[in-house]
């Protein structure tokens, strides 16, 4: 089990890591997918009691990544904005200390289903917002898990998980990415966004991240699909 792992994926190495994020060495760029910012602040406005400081430690978690690999550029596939209560002044303003920490890094938003609902972030934020999909190199980098017709996709959206079991009926559910040639899946960075058990389908592989590792799982081709 390693803190990172490397891939190779449409002839290109990407480094899957134990942070629920890639790290893409040819280009310099952190991937992470689904954040949902301020969730947890939109569920307590619906009067929720729902946990505080989910947002520190998204961000904290971030910065931990930024300083553990040589990023220029951050990549969000989606979903940095939970929902347009989500836009709370003491949400906003953690965003804008955690910017002003990061000058000099990159920012890119592609468009998700909850950042069309919620907003783009505020432009002060420096960061650009772009639609589905963003052509780099052999991949399409996109919010919804759509094959594309040239490019080998990188998606969010889904949340994966996969659920690990054992004698006694014992289990463990876990976050994963779910990397194919065709359709890839990253899990969701954010800590209060749930997941959806998911199955290998077409030939992908399974990559589970538990206890500050990520490992591949060794699966039977059973060509079952997503559930």
């Amino acid at each position: 089990m390693h803190s990172h792992l490397p891939i190779t994926l449409a002839g290109t190495e990407l480094w899957l890591l134990a942070g629920k994020a890639i790290f893409w060495p040819g280009q310099q760029a952190l991937l992470i997918a689904d954040l949902h910012l301020g969730k947890a602040a939109a569920y307590r406005r619906l009067g929720q009691p729902v946990p505080h400081g989910t947002t520190d430690d998204n961000l904290a978690r971030l910065d931990a990544l930024l300083a553990a690999y040589p990023a220029r550029r951050l990549i969000v596939l989606g979903d940095f904005l939970h929902a347009p209560e989500s836009r709370a002044p003491a949400t906003l303003q953690r965003l804008a200390n955690w910017r002003a920490s990061q000058p000099q890094l990159a920012i890119t938003l592609i468009r998700g289903n909850h950042d069309r609902r919620a907003g783009d972030p505020p432009s002060s934020l420096g960061i650009e917002v772009v639609p589905e999909p963003l052509l780099l190199g052999p991949l399409a980098l996109q919010h919804e898990p759509r094959p594309h017709p040239t490019h080998s996709v990188l998606a969010g959206h889904l949340h994966p998980a996969f659920s690990l079991r054992g004698r006694g009926r014992q289990s463990v559910r876990l976050p994963c990415f779910c990397i194919g040639e065709r359709l890839s899946l990253l899990p969701a960075f954010g800590a209060f966004t749930g997941s959806m058990n998911i199955e290998p389908a077409g030939g992908q592989r399974i990559y589970l991240v538990g206890e500050g590792g990520v490992w591949p799982l060794a699966v039977a081709e059973s060509g079952v699909t997503p559930g």
